[in-house]
């Protein structure tokens, strides 16, 4: 059964890529792309053999793509398609899942910062609360963040990357109450976020750095745990205000998924 299900699934995943494809292909017209749009045409947009040639595939390769049949593109070549249809950075990473292929360009391209819409309103919030990137580099937080952070938010700070400071920094360990389970839980989360940028240059080198800086990052590396990043209970040990509990809240701004905004909510 679970076989069959997953046939089912699949099957389904390439029609809708193939009716994906053809929404595409009829959206443009001929002089957009080069093409003679002269003369009579039965089909509004594209011709599928028009296509083929600027993506450098054969007709007959393309047209199994769009009915739906058992084929598969190199994630290159779905590259070059999503280019000659000018799909907009949605639709490409939309293409790109529908084909159950890894994007070639999204890891090399410089992640744009955080908007500054978004940034704006971190004073607004009463709590502490600070921005994440793709690299867990904080790209922006408030006064009630940066209070509770010593050591890592402090003014005149150059390194703000929140994994460097919880394994590699000794003030996170008299900050962070239960350091240890904290720093492993950490880790087996940014690990999701590790294999979605695995060949960022950026992100190879933060992991060998805390790997030959830190025992335990490279022991919890190497045993590969993964977990999404969830709420929760968390603890610091404040140098003033002693021992104090928050409500861990985290949420992806919508359509930038490589960005993090957590809250933590004080627990009475």
């Amino acid at each position: 059964m679970k076989i069959g299900i997953a046939a089912d699934t699949d099957q389904a995943r390439r029609l809708e890529l193939g009716e994906f494809l053809r929404a595409q292909r009829a959206r443009l017209t001929p002089a957009m792309l080069g093409f003679d749009g002269g003369g009579r045409r039965r089909t509004p947009g594209l011709r599928r053999e028009e296509v083929a040639q600027l993506c450098g595939l054969s007709t007959t390769w393309y047209t199994w793509l769009e009915q739906g049949r058992d084929i598969s593109l190199s994630a290159h070549a779905l590259g070059r398609l999503a280019v000659v249809l000018r799909l907009s950075a949605a639709e490409r990473t939309f293409l790109f899942d529908l084909a159950g292929k890894r994007d070639p360009k999204a890891p090399g391209e410089a992640a744009p910062s955080a908007p500054s819409s978004l940034i704006a309103v971190l004073p607004r919030i009463d709590c502490p609360a600070y921005v994440l990137d793709h690299l867990w580099n904080a790209e922006g937080w408030n006064e009630a963040a940066a209070r509770l952070f010593v050591g890592w938010l402090d003014a005149g700070r150059t390194e703000r990357n929140l994994l460097r400071f919880i394994f590699l920094d000794p003030a996170a360990r008299s900050l962070i109450d239960d350091w240890e389970t904290r720093a492993r839980r950490v880790l087996a989360e940014f690990r999701a976020d590790y294999i979605r940028h695995i060949e960022d240059p950026a992100m190879q080198r933060l992991v060998a750095d805390l790997v030959g800086g830190s025992e335990l990052f490279a022991r919890a590396w190497d045993a590969h745990a993964v977990v999404g990043r969830e709420g929760g209970a968390r603890g610091f040990r404040h140098p003033e205000d002693g021992l104090v509990r928050y409500r861990q809240l985290t949420f992806n701004p919508a359509g930038r998924p490589d960005l993090k905004l957590v809250m933590l909510t004080p627990e009475p």
